[in-house]
């Protein structure tokens, strides 16, 4: 095969949906593959990633259009004190399936009652109060899985 009809496969195939071409002919065979160009990855820390914002995909002629956001929309600061996981783990309000929960909304604890078990690598790790006063909240349900520093529990 002469190098000028060569030249015009690969022209026709980097022109083309194609991806891959074989001819074959009495005197040699050629194959034409089509890759995509080598793709860079670059690391970026997850600090500086950053999401678009919301506002951004909205159209201007929407946006104008819109009512106004009321005040009270945004998100009301909590008070009192939150109790936080101290680890990972899997957290339980009881001691055993179907036992009462240690603590309930209004429950008044002292500092260093139990109030929560948080489950990790098969050991059980009672979680205590580290404030005294009344639950106000309980922001995790039973037996779902915790991260480190989570908020468990709202103390008043």
């Amino acid at each position: 095969m002469d190098l000028r009809k060569l030249k015009t496969l690969i022209d026709l195939v980097s022109e083309s949906n194609v991806s891959e071409l074989e001819i074959t002919e009495a005197e040699g065979k050629v194959r034409i593959v089509k890759t995509a160009p080598a793709q860079v990855q670059a690391y970026v820390p997850a600090a500086a990633y950053a999401p678009a914002p919301v506002a951004a995909a909205v159209p201007s002629a929407a946006a104008a259009s819109a009512a106004p956001v009321a005040p009270s929309a945004a998100p009301e600061a909590e008070s009192g004190h939150k109790v936080k996981s101290p680890m990972v783990g899997t957290f339980y309000r009881s001691s055993a399936p179907g036992a009462k929960p240690f603590v309930e909304i209004g429950s008044v604890v002292k500092e260093g009652d139990t109030i929560c078990i948080i489950e990790a690598m098969k050991i059980l790790n009672e979680i205590e109060a580290d404030k005294s006063g009344t639950i106000t909240q309980i922001l995790s349900d039973n037996g779902q899985a915790v991260e480190y520093g989570q908020p468990l529990f709202v103390i008043e």
